[in-house]
């Protein structure tokens, strides 16, 4: 069955064409290699896996509740809108709402495929071209990751949401390579990490558990990817060029805050799409789950020297200044320990 047939409302197309225009760049200086990372690259290398035979796919998902989350991870949970459902409405809501969050992690990592891709062609370096391609094939085995899940394991997909794809369409239609890095490496990859980490940790399913940990030792390479290239270049920019960048980063994660609102389900299921909404924005549990996301973020901002007034401010009253002073290298470190701890468990079981 094609996806097409899967997804749970229409799509008007199967292809979305970006029309853009960028230099591709060679380079032949080929031994100006930053030792950082060359570490990374030897990394990615070693790292390399194939999603076949590192996952076992003969687990199987519960109908009701197919990464066993906790009801709390639904985001209208509490609400009057949920506590009116039946037990099987319910069960219905956690399908889709899965369903439709692992659907935008799919879209994003299509959408990091050909972001990388460009990379390769545009960054002016040898040793970022070198890393590059090695995040090509780590994207192409995401994406084949989530939609093997959604395909073999739920039978239900949803289409791209409007916020993820014009975001996905500034990045790509912008001519400069580092506003690339900028928008996928730093933004979209970090905002991926945060949200894996939640299905990761609290899915007592271990086929989830598994594809989210494993995901994610390769996603946290990339964020280092970016903020190590982004760190050497920025301060060679002048303060309007900066301050530019900054403001694509204020309005990226706004609506890259907005993203979680999944009115697409709220309509599907027929359940009153401004009531859920509402409700949404307005829970504090919600709040505190969206702020949770800006984790890996906040501190790669910090760290390649885009923290003028206007992005402080920004994220003041979004109410994520707190994750400044995170350690996005131990974070990372951690996501290759737990990948690890996966692969122990599966090895012994």
């Amino acid at each position: 069955m094609s996806t097409e047939r899967r997804y749970a409302i229409p799509v008007e197309q199967v292809e979305w064409p970006i029309p853009g225009a960028f230099d591709t760049v060679f380079r032949w200086e080929y031994e100006d290699a930053r030792d950082a990372l060359v570490r990374l690259y030897e990394k990615a290398k070693n790292l390399q896996w194939n999603t076949n035979t590192r996952i076992d796919w003969s687990q199987d998902l519960d109908p009701e509740n197919p990464q066993q989350l906790p009801d709390e991870s639904v985001s209208i949970y509490g609400s009057d809108v949920w506590n009116r459902l039946t037990a099987r409405e319910k069960a219905n809501v956690r399908r889709h709402a899965q369903a439709w969050q692992l659907s935008q992690f799919l879209h994003g990592e299509q959408g990091a495929l050909i972001c990388t891709a460009k990379i390769v062609q545009q960054v002016p370096s040898v040793d970022a071209k070198f890393y590059a391609a090695t995040q090509v094939m780590d994207e192409a085995r995401h994406v084949e990751t989530y939609s093997r899940l959604l395909h073999e394991k739920f039978e239900l997909a949803y289409p791209i949401t409007p916020t993820l794809k014009r975001l996905l369409n500034d990045v790509l239609s912008d001519s400069r390579w580092d506003m690339t890095y900028l928008g996928m490496q730093v933004l979209i990859e970090g905002l991926a990490l945060a949200a894996f980490a939640t299905i990761r940790d609290q899915a007592k399913n271990r086929l989830a558990a598994a594809v989210n940990a494993y995901v994610m030792q390769d996603e946290a390479r990339h964020v280092a990817f970016g903020r190590l290239a982004l760190r050497d270049y920025y301060p060679q920019l002048t303060q309007a060029e900066r301050d530019e960048r900054e403001e694509f980063a204020v309005e990226a994660c706004y609506l890259m805050r907005d993203r979680f609102l999944s009115e697409e389900v709220w309509e599907t299921l027929g359940l009153p799409v401004e009531e859920c909404v509402g409700y949404v924005e307005s829970s504090e549990m919600m709040r505190q789950f969206r702020s949770t996301l800006f984790s890996r973020i906040v501190p790669t901002i910090k760290d390649i020297g885009l923290w003028g007034p206007k992005i402080r401010r920004a994220y003041a009253n979004m109410g994520i200044m707190g994750y400044a002073e995170v350690d996005t290298e131990e974070l990372s470190r951690q996501d290759e320990r737990v990948a690890q701890e996966f692969d122990a468990q599966r090895t012994s079981s």
